[in-house]
């Protein structure tokens, strides 16, 4: 009888764990960072942040960018953080040296710094899954929610200041507000890896009103920080009446996945309605009817959408959205101006006080900064009470199968259109206070590239989130604002952002 040997089994080793791998790579990246950067004294003046070589006499009072960079490399040496410091150190490097190379300058610290960014990138790569935390109490849970968005503040604020104003008082506010950018996502990134941007958002969740009027508090404390100045009150206006236009989109789009390339019209009608009554009535009414006005309209154009969709319903709302475009240029029935536009549009006054002057110690502004933030707080209101209730399970349906929704008995003829409806008095809510706080409405301000744009934000935000739209808005609306100095490249810069968002958050920016 033949007896079968038989080899013992091998045991599979797991890889070792290599704490320490990226140490060597951090190590590199404060010797980097404490090296001069620029070689020789700018047109514009000294390098920032004790960077220049004819002023380096305290390399160890790193500033600016190299406090950054020198606080990205010591986190690297934590054993999951490498890889998302890596990416934070190459983006601050490569923007710093590039800057310096156009200006014919030559950098010591910055390939110096962009070889240990890589090394920490390739070294860094985190051992396994991010870790799961525990909810803790509400006693403890509480000031954990306002620390963060404490935090959030004080991001917000600086990523709106950094590097200044305009080039005039500051000549390389571009490259530093890029390497900003650069120093945020990575502290992100690192935030990522040990599970705390996944571990805050679950307990905003568990405590939803508290977060919600903690984070509202927050927004209105802005003009308290060094963000708190006329020109940022206008730019933060500006970007919260078209994030409240892009939630509106957001329900169009995100909810229902009905595709409307014609939008930003239901923002011009709100606004010349609105502007059009400014003369005779008060500002709650004339708001009032831009919103009516845009959401019966909205039923108009939503009343093809129960004989087409896909692209035949793309091609219809561009259609609605040229032709009133057309409509406003032709100043058509006297009730857009034309080419003139109509100017004169009286400010937002309450009990005496226009909203263009400062009040007390705040900056002029401030007020209408006050009416966005809550324009956009109900708005989103409405949106996350809209997308957790029947209708909104309805319009989820219809975005992921009309046919299958229509057999299961939900009436997609009625949803759609009220799914315009929503979204164009959304829209025409924040026309109106487009108008008033601008003073003056022209056609131009509603083109198809506008309607592109909020499209845009929904899509990078992420469809159908509720703080999806925000995000994307707020984004596509600094980031041209901030890259003004880069006259040339403004545009070459402004769409790699956005592949590179598309690219490694194909879900959006807040994607739930």
């Amino acid at each position: 009888m033949t007896t079968l040997r038989t080899r013992p089994a091998t045991q599979v080793r797991a890889p070792a764990r290599r704490p320490w791998r990226s140490a060597p790579a951090a190590v590199l990246v404060l010797v980097g960072a404490l090296l001069p950067w620029a070689s020789m004294v700018l047109p514009g003046g000294a390098y920032p942040d004790l960077a220049t070589l004819q002023f380096f006499d305290a390399p160890y009072l790193v500033t600016g960018f190299r406090l950054h960079l020198v606080l990205l490399g010591l986190a690297a040496f934590l054993p999951r953080a490498g890889r998302a410091a890596g990416v934070g150190v190459v983006v601050i490097a490569l923007v710093h040296t590039a800057f310096l190379t156009t200006l014919g300058a030559l950098s010591f610290g910055g390939p110096v710094t962009i070889v240990a960014g890589a090394l920490l990138i390739w070294l860094g790569k985190p051992d396994g899954p991010a870790p799961a935390w525990r909810p803790p109490a509400r006693a403890l849970a509480w000031p954990i929610l306002v620390a963060a968005f404490a935090a959030l503040l004080w991001l917000v604020s600086a990523t709106l200041t950094a590097g200044g104003q305009s080039r005039a008082t500051n000549p390389h506010g571009g490259a530093e507000f890029l390497a900003f950018l650069g120093f945020a996502a990575g502290l992100i990134g690192i935030l990522s890896a040990y599970g705390v941007i996944a571990w805050i958002s679950s307990l905003a969740e568990r405590h939803r009103m508290f977060s919600v009027t903690v984070l509202l508090a927050c927004a209105m404390l802005l003009p308290l920080t060094e963000a708190g100045t006329g020109y940022w009150m206008t730019v933060a206006s500006t970007i919260g009446i078209y994030a409240a236009t892009a939630i509106g989109l957001n329900i169009v789009v995100g909810l229902a996945g009905l595709l409307d390339l014609g939008y930003v019209a239901f923002l011009g009608i709100g606004a010349f309605t609105a502007a059009n009554l400014a003369h005779t009535l008060p500002f709650p009414v004339a708001a009032l009817a831009g919103a009516v006005t845009a959401g019966l309209l909205g039923v108009v154009v939503g009343a093809p959408t129960l004989r087409v969709r896909g692209d035949y319903l793309a091609i219809v709302t561009l259609a609605f959205g040229e032709i009133f475009f057309r409509a406003a240029q032709n100043d058509l029935g006297g009730l857009t101006g034309g080419a003139n536009s109509l100017p004169g549009i009286p400010p937002i006054t309450m009990f005496g006080q226009a909203f263009d002057q400062p009040i007390g110690g705040l900056p002029a502004g401030f007020l209408y900064y006050a009416v966005t933030v809550l324009m956009v707080a109900g708005a989103m209101t409405v949106l996350a009470n809209l997308k957790h209730s029947r209708i909104g399970r309805a319009w989820l349906a219809i975005r992921e199968d009309e046919d299958v929704a229509r057999a299961m008995g939900v009436r997609t003829g009625r949803a759609k259109i009220l799914a315009f409806l929503v979204g164009a008095t959304l829209a025409g809510l924040a026309g109106a206070v487009f108008a008033h706080k601008l003073g003056t409405v022209g056609f131009e301000s509603f083109d198809f590239g506008e309607s592109v744009t909020l499209l845009a934000a929904v899509i990078l935000g992420a469809m159908g989130t509720v703080p999806g739209a925000v995000v994307g808005a707020s984004l596509l609306f600094v980031l041209p604002e901030k890259l003004r100095e880069f006259s040339d490249y403004r545009l070459m810069l402004f769409g790699l952002a956005l592949i590179l968002i598309m690219r490694f958050r194909p879900r959006g920016l807040v994607s739930s």
